[in-house]
């Protein structure tokens, strides 16, 4: 998914500057092998858990579980890891993540995020 192009130079955090329908086509993040996929859920247990509250259950910034992003786009969701969001203290992570991995780990989000050592 080519999530910088969703981004319009005027668009605000997690809106995208492409037809929705468009953005609906896009296929399922690839799965990544299993090192990194136990690097990226480390990633999110332990640098967004710092934030998002260890648990994902809400802190600093909301609550990540599976019921809280109920209403939440996972491409939207996606958006905001990769691009971070202005005007808040949620930072971009495109430093850290391809755009794949982002949607990889929007799309674990909305499903119920894995516990560390879960396979």
């Amino acid at each position: 998914m080519a999530l910088a192009l969703l981004m319009g130079a005027g668009a605000g955090a997690g809106e995208a500057a492409v037809p929705v329908a468009q953005v609906a086509q896009e296929a399922p993040a690839a799965e990544p092998a299993a090192p990194r996929r136990q690097a990226l859920v480390r990633m999110v247990r332990q640098d967004c858990g710092s934030c998002h509250g260890m648990q994902l259950t809400g802190g600093l910034g909301p609550a990540l579980t599976r019921e809280a992003l109920a209403d939440k786009s996972t491409e939207g969701l996606a958006i905001t890891i990769y691009q971070g969001r202005l005007g808040t203290p949620m930072p971009g992570w495109r430093t850290m993540l391809s755009e794949p991995e982002a949607q990889w780990i929007a799309e674990r989000l909305v499903a119920g995020f894995p516990q560390e050592g879960a396979r």
